[in-house]
């Protein structure tokens, strides 16, 4: 029982699913469970191994699951009649059986390390994952942004920072359980971004989960600034349940000197920079070539495009 347990742990914790252990520490007869005994808990609910019958079992769950939802270990007590249950560090619960006696379990949560999941290959998505290694975090670094949101799970926290053609990655992690999403963009861009996925039908209770621009106001701009102001929200939100809300808007991507790209043209929509040589949204209208940030500025323009055109004249 013992080797098959441990072979257990040792499978689970390189699959990275969260369980907790549960085991005997202290039996009074009439107990079936003697210390030593142990089982699996799984986040489904579901036991493995052995530490007492019908009456034990459903209170272990319970607490175990707890543990797994808080990450806090705990010593719980069943206790027979006439035994004191107000003993200091015991969870205490009432021996349900007939056959009375006493257990104490002890429940520990073992949780799979977060998972940093970067997508992009711009000097803010390095950085990222150097800093993120650093703080203990799982890195899965997609520098494609073509993704499906099988790809982020419950403990997923995503940082989209491909600073163009962000839609696709964006769509599959709203599509996704992840903990936090969050999007290294202007304001301006997040805004038209925004707007994309509304038309898109994204829900607004799905779109509140996305944070852009990411990050913390701590006044950054360069790369490793801003990494290091997305990685401090992560862990904000991973302590303390959700990102603070901001009387400004957080921080802006890295400046326009910075990025390099050479040849510019203004989304007549949006007003948006877009990099004429990566541009993937175009139109044309009275034979000239407009570049946008998104395919929503772009519908937008194409369903009326004098009524942009007049705009960027005045």
């Amino acid at each position: 029982m013992m080797e098959a347990i441990f072979q257990q742990l040792t499978t689970l914790q390189a699959t990275s699913r969260p369980f907790a252990l549960a085991t005997v520490v202290r039996s009074e007869k009439p107990t079936s469970a003697h210390p030593g005994d142990r089982a699996v808990i799984h986040a489904d609910g579901t036991l493995e191994g052995w530490i007492g019958g019908s009456c034990a079992q459903p209170v272990v769950v319970r607490e175990a699951l707890k543990a797994i939802s808080d990450g806090q270990p705990r010593l719980i007590g069943l206790m027979g009649e006439g035994v004191d249950q107000a003993r200091e560090g015991v969870i205490a619960y009432p021996m349900s059986c007939h056959s009375g006696g006493t257990l104490e379990i002890f429940i520990e949560p073992f949780l799979p390390p977060p998972t940093l999941a970067i997508v992009g290959q711009t000097p803010i998505a390095r950085a990222l994952a150097n800093i993120g290694a650093s703080a203990a975090f799982q890195i899965a670094w997609h520098e494609q942004p073509e993704l499906e949101p099988q790809l982020f799970h419950s403990g997923s926290y995503v940082i989209i920072a491909t600073q163009g053609g962000d839609e696709a990655a964006l769509l599959a992690a709203l599509c996704s359980p992840a903990q936090y999403i969050g999007l290294v963009a202007s304001r301006q861009r997040a805004a038209a971004l925004v707007a994309y996925l509304r038309d898109s039908g994204i829900e607004e209770t799905a779109l509140q989960r996305l944070k852009a621009p990411a990050g913390l106001d701590i006044g950054a701009t360069t790369p490793d600034e801003i990494a290091l102001s997305i990685l401090a929200e992560v862990v904000q939100v991973q302590r303390c349940g959700r990102w603070a809300e901001a009387p400004s808007a957080p921080v802006e991507t890295v400046p326009v000197a910075l990025r390099r790209q050479p040849a510019i043209a203004i989304d007549p929509v949006c007003g948006m920079e877009v990099a004429v040589s990566a541009a993937q949204h175009t139109a044309v209208h009275a034979d000239t070539t407009y570049y946008f940030c998104c395919p929503g500025c772009r519908g937008r323009f194409v369903k009326n495009p004098l009524k942009f055109l007049e705009q960027e004249a005045n």
